[in-house]
């Protein structure tokens, strides 16, 4: 139950992580709460609120936490100091904080303050969860997961470049999820070219919408000043990230419109080892590449995408000339191949939408 009310801040508690909480009495359910955004009050004192407007006594109950009571103050007070002076008995705790600087500190103190404590339980799927802020709070960087959505022969857009709609209707809605999810989506000038994309989040939801920051690889600075991401309501999300092969001009021009990161020149492309450590900086901790093939493959063989979410409609369009979902050099020899790993897989209409884990052998 902690898990399912956790994931009711998807999307919205950036750069914090989704945390539920249920309070527990005599085997009865008298509290529950989730993180619901950054500054906002922590699960465990939503779930304190919650039971004191039911009026219901705290003193001697049992609290279950996805992750583990922050101790140290931030935008809000140590969650330890209410739990310890509620005098709640027991905290079962799913996830430890990953953070290295309060990693199991939380827990200590509500030992030391006669609190008996349980970890672990559920902890895959506490750290599944929350697996972008995890890996943001330990290397600062965003965790990548590279998305695509193509035909069985790989493909996303035929010879002609008409690629709407490979996917079914269920698998659009499936990656609008996952975009609604991410701190930021990245894609390239040419998707930007071709395909004038808003990159924003379809309002159908029934939630609060969270536009993501649009990030636009531009090394040259083509990007059209009548492109939506650049012309739109949201223009202020926008970042174009350019090199200096950038004229002033364009630049100047951009700039007046949208944000302009000049990154370091790598081989005539933006230096994307460099991109992730400024976005890791400015708190991204999650990005959703939409890119086209060149970019896709680039954070893949780069080493730099740490998931894919791949959306397979049951379609061939062949074509040598066809848009490929991946591209770039590949890979020469087999013992260097890229293996997943913790593979999920499930049925979108008749889609299948498959994801897993990045890793090289």
């Amino acid at each position: 139950m902690a898990l399912r009310l956790a994931e009711r801040g998807y999307g919205q508690t950036s750069p914090n992580p989704m945390v539920g909480a249920v309070l527990v009495k005599s085997g009865k359910i008298i509290g529950r709460g989730w993180h619901r955004r950054a500054g906002e009050p922590h699960a465990e004192i939503e779930a304190l609120n919650h039971t004191r407007s039911r009026g219901a006594e705290v003193h001697g109950a049992e609290l279950y936490v996805t992750l583990e009571p922050c101790c140290t103050h931030g935008r809000t007070p140590p969650c330890t100091d209410a739990i310890i002076g509620r005098g709640i008995r027991k905290v079962v705790v799913a996830a430890i904080d990953p953070n290295p600087d309060h990693s199991g500190k939380g827990l200590e103190l509500l030992k030391r303050a006669g609190i008996k404590v349980t970890s672990g339980v559920l902890e895959a799927e506490a750290m599944r969860l929350n697996e972008a802020f995890n890996h943001w709070m330990i290397h600062r960087t965003p965790f990548v997961t590279v998305k695509a959505a193509m035909s069985l022969d790989g493909k996303v857009a035929t010879s002609s470049g008409e690629s709407k709609w490979i996917t079914g209707e269920k698998a659009r809605a499936c990656g609008m999820h996952l975009r609604q999810g991410s701190d930021a989506v990245l894609v390239g000038i040419n998707t930007i070219i071709t395909d004038y994309p808003a990159l924003t989040v379809r309002e159908d939801s029934g939630r609060p919408i969270k536009v993501p920051r649009r990030i636009i690889l531009d090394s040259s600075g083509r990007t059209p000043l009548r492109a939506k991401v650049v012309s739109d309501r949201f223009a202020e999300r926008t970042t174009v990230v350019v090199t200096g092969r950038a004229g002033e001009n364009r630049v100047r021009a951009l700039r007046r419109k949208v944000n302009v990161l000049v990154a370091p020149d790598a081989d005539g492309r933006v230096n994307l080892t460099w991109l992730l450590k400024r976005l890791g900086k400015e708190g991204v901790t999650s990005l959703l590449v939409e890119g086209g093939g060149e970019i896709n493959a680039a954070f893949i063989l780069g080493g730099l995408a740490h998931r894919v979410a791949f959306f397979y409609a049951p379609k061939v369009l062949c074509g040598r000339d066809a848009v490929k979902a991946l591209a770039g050099e590949g890979i020469s020899r087999l013992d260097a191949v890229i293996k997943l790993q913790e593979m999920e897989y499930r049925w979108l209409g008749a889609d299948l939408f498959m994801t897993g884990l990045l890793s090289r052998m």
